[in-house]
């Protein structure tokens, strides 16, 4: 599996791996909490018209797991990496746009 995310990830070993699936674990389990502290702020009920809360919830969601992504990515020593998943992700809601591949992690010998 180590080798299949290292190919499409482009990166060198199983340790850089981990490591981002670490953070990829920490900042899905601290979206899910700071997305409760949100609707608790906002006053977004399981009441509240879910004409309102669903599209709350998405963007919500959306921008505090990509604002964590990077910040988390940092503290672990990928932000490059998370930097270039982003700029992809975010590249495929341009249109006309290509995605851009992950940047090369790959260290020069």
């Amino acid at each position: 599996m180590f080798e299949r995310l290292k190919k499409r990830w482009n990166i060198e070993n199983n340790r850089q791996v981990a490591v981002i699936l670490i953070v990829f674990a920490i900042t899905g389990s601290t979206t899910v909490y700071l997305k409760k502290l949100f609707f608790d702020l906002v006053g977004i009920t399981p009441e509240t018209d879910w004409l309102v809360r669903i599209p709350v919830y998405i963007l919500s969601v959306l921008v505090i797991y990509n604002i964590l992504l990077l910040i988390i990515g940092f503290l672990f020593g990928q932000f490059r990496f998370f930097l270039a998943f982003e700029k992809k992700f975010f590249s495929r809601f341009i249109p006309g746009k290509k995605s851009q591949p992950v940047v090369n992690l790959k260290r020069e010998s």
